[in-house]
C-alpha cells in the first residue's frame, strides 16, 4: 500500500519547534544583514580576551573554541583580532562585557571588511604595504594578498587576458617611477629581448619625430637641415598644429607610428620649402651647412697624432691625404677667389 502524505502537512512546523527551513532563513538573513560580524561575535562572547584566565571567566581559549568548531585556531583569532579593532573605535562592545550567548546590534555587512583580514600574511611588512595600497585604491584588502600569495595565478591572468595585462602594465609604470632597481631590471630585459628592442627603437623614433612637430606647434620654432633653429612661418606653425591635434586625438592604444611618420615628412618637406623659398635664407643655409663640415673635419684630424706612424704607415694612407690636400687647396682657392678686395 501507498502512503500519500500532504505536503502541507510536511513543511508546516512543530508547534514551538522552528523548521529546518525556518532556522536556515533566519540564520541566512542575520548573515546577509551583518555578514561576518555575526560569526566575530560568537568568537567575542565565547573565547576569553587576552590576560585573562580560566577561573576569571566563564569563556573558553581560541584553541578550545577551534576545537569545537572543528577548525584552526588561526581562523578563530582573525575573528577575535577583527572584532578587537572594531571594540576600539567604538563600533563594538569589548570582549570583557560580552557574555557566553548575548545577542547585540551588531553593525553593516559593509563594515566587515574594514576589520576582517582572512589571511596572515596581511600581518607581514609586506602585508601591511599591500593592505595600505589596497586601501588607496578603493578595494579590499582581502583580495590584493591574496593576489600577492598567488604571482603564478596573476600571470596566468596577465597572458589569458588584455585588461588584465593592461592594469599590470600602469602598475608597473607607477612602481618603475620610484623604484631604481626595478628601472634597471626593466632596462636589462628590453635590451637582452631582440623583439623588445626593436619596438623600443620604433617608439622612440615615433617620439622623436613627433616632437619635431610639436616643436613647431607649440615653440613656434623650426630646424633646418643644416641645423639653425629659426622662427616659423605662421602658415608652417598653423600646419604643424593641425598634424599635432591629429596625434593629441588617437587613442591610447593606437599605433602612432605611420601618423608620426605623416606628419614629420610633411613638417621636413615644408621646412626646406621655406628655406628654398627665401635667398637670403638658402645662403644662409649653405654657409652653415659649409661650416658644419668643415669643423667636423678639423675635429677629426685634430684627434690623429702620428707618434707611432711607422706602425700604422701605409702607401694608400699617403695618396688619399695627398688627394685631400688638392680638394683642400681647390676649395680655398674657389673662396679667395670670391672674396671681397681689401
Amino acid at each position: 500500500m501507498t502512503v500519500v502524505l500532504d505536503p502541507s502537512a510536511q513543511s508546516a512546523p512543530i508547534q514551538g519547534v522552528l523548521d529546518p527551513i525556518s532556522c536556515d532563513a533566519r540564520d541566512f538573513g542575520a548573515y546577509a544583514r551583518t555578514g561576518g560580524w555575526a560569526f566575530a561575535l560568537k568568537v567575542a562572547r565565547s573565547v576569553r580576551p587576552g590576560g585573562q584566565s580560566a577561573g576569571e571567566t566563564p569563556k573558553v581559549s581560541a584553541k578550545e573554541f577551534a576545537e569545537l568548531a572543528g577548525c584552526s585556531p588561526e581562523r578563530v583569532m582573525r575573528y577575535y583580532k577583527a572584532w578587537d579593532r572594531a571594540a576600539d573605535e567604538g563600533l563594538v562592545p569589548h570582549f570583557e562585557v560580552l557574555v557566553p550567548g548575548q545577542d547585540i546590534e551588531l553593525p553593516d555587512a559593509e563594515a566587515w571588511q574594514t576589520y576582517y583580514v582572512s589571511r596572515s600574511s596581511a600581518s607581514s611588512e609586506r602585508g601591511s604595504a599591500i593592505t595600505e595600497a589596497a586601501a588607496a585604491e578603493g578595494i579590499r584588502p582581502t583580495k590584493a594578498l591574496e593576489v600577492a600569495e598567488n604571482p603564478t595565478a596573476l600571470r596566468a591572468a596577465i597572458l589569458a587576458d588584455p585588461s588584465t595585462a593592461q592594469a599590470a602594465r600602469a602598475a608597473l609604470l607607477d612602481r618603475v617611477k620610484e623604484d631604481p632597481a626595478l628601472q634597471a631590471e626593466l632596462a636589462r630585459d628590453i635590451a637582452r629581448t631582440d623583439e623588445l628592442k626593436k619596438a623600443v627603437a620604433t617608439e622612440t623614433r615615433a617620439a622623436d619625430r613627433i616632437g619635431y612637430v610639436r616643436q613647431i606647434a607649440e615653440k613656434g620654432q623650426i630646424r633646418t637641415p643644416a641645423g639653425q633653429t629659426l622662427d616659423a612661418p605662421a602658415e608652417l606653425r598653423s600646419e604643424a598644429e593641425r598634424h599635432l591635434s591629429l596625434l593629441d586625438e588617437l587613442d591610447e592604444g593606437e599605433d602612432t607610428g605611420e601618423w608620426a611618420s605623416e606628419a614629420y615628412d610633411t613638417m621636413k618637406n615644408l621646412v626646406v620649402e621655406t628655406v628654398e623659398a627665401d635667398p637670403e635664407l638658402r645662403v644662409q643655409e649653405r654657409r652653415t651647412k659649409f661650416y658644419s663640415s668643415l669643423q667636423k673635419a678639423t675635429k677629426v684630424f685634430e684627434e690623429l697624432t702620428f707618434d707611432d706612424a711607422d706602425d700604422i704607415y701605409e702607401d694608400d694612407m699617403v695618396q688619399r691625404l695627398e688627394e685631400l690636400q688638392q680638394a683642400i687647396g681647390s676649395c680655398i682657392t674657389a673662396l679667395r677667389s670670391v672674396a671681397p678686395r681689401p
